[in-house]
């Protein structure tokens, strides 16, 4: 079976243009986090003071940078982000390969994503919590929401042979 044309598939594109910027936000934040670095407001690096900005504003747990958290990141920045320059490439190209690869990856950030961090940003210890829930979901939820698509997505054989 013959994959559709991208122009055919606009769930495809549109996963391309998130993935495109989860590219982005891996190099900007994930690696910070990922490397240990602190987040400091007198850092000399640019991507640590972007950090801290939104870190000290709206998220206390990864400015903590607790040790798993670290893990957490330290996949999305060095195993997912070479993951979606694929997952990018296959979505343009219509290659049905991706699948198994695709729905490994979006039940792993789903998991990582939603129960762990999102648990505490949450339910967790008081100095741990978002303090502004609306802005952390608007800039994480699409970490969960995206791939939950991107499942769906996958969910049948040949899944660039149809729209969606």
């Amino acid at each position: 079976m013959t994959s559709l044309p991208l122009r055919k598939r606009p769930i495809d594109i549109v996963f391309i243009a998130f993935f495109s910027i989860f590219i982005v936000t891996c190099i900007i934040s994930d690696s910070v986090e990922g490397l240990g670095l602190d987040q400091v407001a007198d850092s000399t690096n640019i991507l640590v003071q972007w950090n801290y900005t939104y870190s000290s504003n709206f998220d206390p747990l990864y400015q903590a940078h607790p040790l798993w958290l670290r893990f957490i990141s330290g996949t999305s920045a060095f195993v997912y982000l070479p993951f979606y320059v694929i997952l990018i490439i296959s979505l343009a190209k219509g290659w049905n390969r991706i699948q198994l690869f695709a729905v490994i990856y979006a039940t792993m950030i789903i998991s990582l994503t939603a129960i762990p961090i999102f648990g505490v940003e949450f339910f967790g210890a008081q100095g741990e919590r978002t303090p502004n829930p609306l802005i952390f979901l608007l800039y994480n939820g699409p970490y969960v929401l995206i791939p939950l698509l991107l499942l769906i997505r996958m969910r049948k054989p040949e899944p660039f042979a149809r729209r969606f």
